[in-house]
């Protein structure tokens, strides 16, 4: 591994002050799982690595009526070890507990998974069901985008070199809601997804109809996607079968796979389209619970 230094701020000004001074040169270590691994195989050269587990926000969570204010540097396991963030997030929950294995997710944080800004990110296509967005804080103040927004590339997000993610804002569940995350992998355990998605719905108060729903898709792209058509197409559908395999059939139609080592084109399509259609009857059967 290069040599380089090494900074620990404890307060969000000192970070973007930081961050300010060395820009492109400088990388945040939130957890560390993606950052060390990069760094030893020479991917990734920074000169200045920021530690910012150090500053208060960045590890703090609040779990309240408006929803769950996530703090960028906040483990997968602090989370699924919390049972009211079990109750009210299972789809984020469902992608916090397969992030690697449990010693990876002691460190590796939802925050740090999101901005890695990897096409097969786990917690990704979650939260883009779940209507998240980023709390992005930097020399000219803070701002927020949503989570759908972020990732532009691989490796490559819409943050400048100068801003921090500081946390994630994810919105209270809706009446007669539920989500799901699922993927396909070639192991059982500990390994990234040839496809994955994320559902979500709100039904009408009988549950009969839908209301609304997001879809996003992992791995079969440049970049997570949000399906926005796969759920649009689901507004004002009575809940059947028939409807969630159009919804399904729009999600396939969205992504965007290559043939590589892990799967074909063909192979992560039909995966997209049989994912979905899971996903979407299991958060189906959420909200009506």
């Amino acid at each position: 591994m290069h040599s380089f230094d090494f900074a620990t701020p404890t307060s969000v000004g000192d970070a973007v002050a930081i961050l300010a001074e060395h820009g492109s040169n400088a990388r945040i270590l939130a957890g560390g799982t993606d950052l060390l691994i990069g760094m030893r195989v020479g991917r990734l050269t920074p000169g200045l690595v920021v530690d910012a587990k150090q500053i208060p926000e960045f590890k703090r969570y609040n779990l309240s009526g408006s929803g769950l204010d996530l703090g960028a540097g906040v483990t997968c396991r602090t989370l699924y070890e919390d049972p009211a963030v079990v109750e009210a997030y299972p789809a984020l929950i469902e992608a916090a507990q397969i992030i690697g294995g449990i010693q990876t997710q002691g460190r590796a944080t939802i925050g740090g998974n999101l901005c890695n800004a990897a096409p097969s990110g786990d917690s990704i296509p979650a939260l883009i069901v779940l209507g998240a967005t980023a709390k992005i804080i930097g020399p000219s103040g803070e701002r927020e985008v949503a989570v759908e927004d972020v990732c532009v590339a691989p490796g490559k997000t819409s943050l400048a070199d100068n801003e921090l993610l500081l946390s994630i804002q994810i919105p209270a569940p809706a009446a007669n809601s539920g989500a799901c995350y699922q993927r396909f992998i070639p192991r059982n355990e500990m390994d990234i997804a040839v496809a994955s998605v994320g559902s979500s719905v709100v039904l009408s108060a009988d549950g009969s109809t839908f209301e609304s729903a997001r879809v996003a898709l992992g791995a079969v792209g440049p970049t997570p996607i949000f399906a926005r058509e796969a759920g649009d197409s689901l507004a004002g559908k009575p809940v059947s079968e028939a409807s969630i395999q159009a919804a399904a059939d729009a999600a396939e139609a969205a992504a965007t796979p290559i043939t590589d080592m892990r799967g074909t084109v063909k192979q992560r399509k039909h995966l997209v389209n049989v994912l979905t259609r899971r996903t979407l009857t299991e958060a189906v059967a959420r909200a009506k619970a």
